[in-house]
């Protein structure tokens, strides 16, 4: 039955345990006393709640606190073993795979390297199933447990009716693949377990306003500064986060060709890949059949000698420059959005860190217009070099709190008459 509103009392119970699966979650353990304040809920309500998700295995108890006077009051917490997810990060130097439990605990990896410059559509779907039915066998966890794979992918996601997501990623040179269709045959989990996929910096993104360096601000730009280098818009009307190619800005007129084809976007400075490429031309020892990741550690020792060592005038100077190129197109993001928060991740901005942030930030305040410049604050991602994986599998996991923590129903081989559907909306849940 719907209301004014045109909500179902089954939409409401759903909102209800959404509410408080999601406080567990992320204030855990709390009694049930505060659950009232802090879900908005009656205490008739939490307790109903309480009591469904304890029944059906997503809630326990977590021990007990004295109260003011009065009987010592239960704990409860979101039970970790209760849902399993799946992350994965197609990067640009390698397909990582991790299974998590619900409360994101790492319980099996898989990792397979890429051959630089080579994006093979059928080599990545490969790594991607390999890898699913890797971490799976290790931790003896059927694949129907699971409540979805996320997968974090560079490029742009495009949501199909027939084909399901659909990726253009015109730097690695995927035209309109169909990843998730890829993904589904031969997959080795049942259809009922979903794949989501989504912009990698939008998962690492998510991960760091879960649990990173974002927690608790409302506006934010998550940036992951890899081989490229792309960005996560978070604000009020976008909390879920929203991909922008921020690397195909033009930083340079008729500047340095970019790998999507342009010139003077600025992932053509300041990239990893584009990094390297530069200090190559300019005369650089880049070390002959290394990664990426090694190469710019090599780099980075160049400029940054340790002890009383010459550095290398031509790594520090790209090094330098690179620092006001990123410093510029940081300025557009806080002159756009305005944002409380820039956070810098991904390997490559890792392993630059705080060396190479404070002149980061003083471009990026230079650029930029006096009055957003001065509320935002620039810093380091704080989850690592596995937050894009972390990122993807909130993607499925955010999907099973909003539907109040049930796995979808099956789909009907054919369309219920209205009167069952009627039924349906009416029924206990």
């Amino acid at each position: 039955m719907a209301g004014r509103n045109g909500r179902t009392v089954r939409d409401l119970r759903r909102a209800n345990r959404t509410a408080v699966l999601q406080r567990l979650y992320f204030d855990g353990p709390l009694s049930r006393f505060e659950l009232g304040p802090a879900t908005g809920l009656s205490s008739g309500s939490v307790s109903n709640v309480v009591a469904d998700l304890v029944a059906d295995g997503l809630v326990e108890e977590a021990g007990s606190v004295d109260s003011d006077g009065g009987r010592p009051r239960t704990l409860l917490r979101v039970a970790p073993g209760s849902g399993h997810m799946i992350g994965v990060d197609v990067g640009e130097t390698r397909v990582r795979v991790e299974l998590f439990d619900l409360t994101l605990t790492e319980l099996a990896r898989a990792e397979r390297p890429l051959t630089p410059q080579r994006y093979e559509v059928e080599v990545i779907v490969d790594h991607i199933r390999h890898g699913i039915a890797e971490v799976l066998d290790a931790a003896g966890l059927a694949p129907e447990r699971l409540l979805g794979v996320g997968i974090g992918v560079p490029g742009i996601v495009e949501r199909t009716p027939d084909r399901g997501a659909v990726v253009h990623g015109q730097t690695i040179g995927w035209d309109a693949v169909p990843l998730e269709a890829l993904l589904r045959t031969g997959s080795p989990l049942p259809d009922t377990v979903p794949y989501v996929i989504d912009n990698g910096a939008k998962t690492l993104g998510q991960a760091e306003m879960w649990f990173g360096a974002g927690r608790g601000a409302r506006n934010a730009v998550v940036v992951l500064f890899g081989s490229g280098v792309g960005a996560s818009l978070v604000t009020p009307d976008a909390d879920q986060g929203r991909a922008v190619e921020w690397g195909h800005l033009t930083v340079r007129v008729r500047g340095r060709r970019c790998r999507c084809g342009a010139l003077g976007c600025l992932e053509a400075y300041a990239g990893a890949e584009s990094l390297l490429a530069r200090w190559r031309e300019e005369g650089g020892s880049v070390p002959d059949g290394t990664d990426e990741e090694t190469a710019l550690t090599a780099m980075l020792a160049a400029a940054y000698p340790p002890g009383d060592g010459e550095p290398d005038p031509v790594a520090l100077a790209l090094l330098e420059e690179t620092a006001e190129y990123l410093g510029a197109g940081l300025s557009d993001l806080i002159n756009l959005f305005q944002p409380e928060r820039i956070l810098i991740g991904g390997w490559a901005g890792l392993a630059l860190g705080s060396r190479f942030l404070p002149a980061v930030r003083r471009h990026a305040l230079s650029y930029a217009l006096r009055h957003p410049a001065g509320k935002v604050t620039v810093g380091l991602g704080r989850l690592g070099p596995d937050a894009v994986t972390v990122g993807a599998a909130i993607l499925p996991l955010a999907d099973f709190f909003a539907r109040g923590g049930r796995r979808p129903d099956p789909a009907p081989e054919s369309p219920l008459p209205a009167w069952r559907t009627a039924l349906q909306e009416r029924a206990p849940r």
